[in-house]
């Protein structure tokens, strides 16, 4: 799918329009500084291509757009919870219907922020009432912050990520710098491990880095660049690539699509729903994840 061919349903302005592909509406930004697309289903940037770049989001190219499932690839918005502590994994947020809430745009880009809020559907998973907003800033650099505020009487807890796939050229010729010497290995039963400053990949990796630098970057020569992520609001750094194993067992991820991805998440880390991070009544907590070309 390129989403930027998809004709228009809907015209915001001169830089925003509105597509459609099979179930879902697709928030579709082109401006000068950047193109990139949000889906409304899961509040899903699924695009960001700075000016004469490849995109740095990876999608798969077998990605459901059912309006159910949650898309493979791009930013799923994980929240109010990260990983299996709970059902449905990662979360309700990635799987729901946010909803338009404004657009701005200048000559340095565009602003789009994207609401999720209490329903009876959210309700029956997480007992708890909530206001979240999703704002995507779309310029030089690509800027997705979760800002959740508390509107219960009570306080309540969190889990949460930014799941962001990075477009990569070719795995096995990637570097990462920063995320930190220190790692808890979800492929080795959670135990603490210690790391270089430098990490290739040669076989699928699942960690979550606990002492992040605030710069990490992910050096492509295949692409002629370097992007540069920089995380706010987190304790952590999850670093994930399926490998070939991985790939072939997901339905909607190509066989060989892990040599073209790389996920390095914004992450609010916890083991488990009552050691998440807690929000009290009226207050409000921000997950931001900034992506952009060194």
């Amino acid at each position: 799918m390129d989403v930027y061919q998809l004709p228009a349903i809907a015209v915001l302005s001169d830089n925003v329009t509105i597509v459609q592909q099979d179930e879902l509406k697709i928030i579709r930004i082109i401006h000068e500084q950047a193109s990139a697309a949000i889906a409304l289903h899961g509040g899903h940037v699924i695009s960001y291509k700075p000016e004469g770049q490849q995109d740095l989001i990876w999608m798969s190219e077998q990605a459901i757009y059912d309006g159910k499932a949650a898309l493979r690839g791009g930013i799923p918005v994980c929240w109010p919870w990260f990983g299996r502590i709970a059902a449905p994994a990662h979360g309700f947020a990635r799987s729901s219907q946010w909803k338009l809430i404004e657009h701005r745009e200048n000559e340095t880009g565009v602003i789009v922020s994207l609401g999720l809020s209490t329903s009876e559907e959210t309700l029956a998973v997480w007992p708890h009432h909530f206001e979240a907003v999703l704002n995507v800033e779309v310029g030089n650099e690509l800027k997705v912050s979760l800002v959740m505020t508390n509107t219960d009487k009570a306080d309540w807890r969190f889990s949460g990520a930014l799941h962001t796939y990075l477009n990569i050229s070719d795995i096995d010729n990637v570097e990462t710098r920063g995320m930190g010497p220190e790692y808890i290995d979800s492929l080795n039963e959670a135990k603490l491990t210690q790391g270089g400053d430098v990490l290739t990949l040669t076989d699928t990796i699942d960690r979550v880095y606990t002492q992040p630098k605030p710069l990490i970057t992910l050096s492509d020569p295949g692409f002629d660049r370097d992007i540069a992520i920089e995380n706010q609001g987190s304790n952590s750094a999850v670093i994930w690539n399926p490998w070939a194993e991985g790939a072939t067992a997901m339905g909607d991820m190509q066989d060989d699509g892990y040599k073209t991805m790389l996920c390095i998440e914004a992450s609010q880390h916890a083991p488990s729903i009552e050691s998440g991070t807690t929000v009290k009544p009226g207050e409000s907590y921000t997950l931001s994840t900034t992506i952009g070309c060194k």
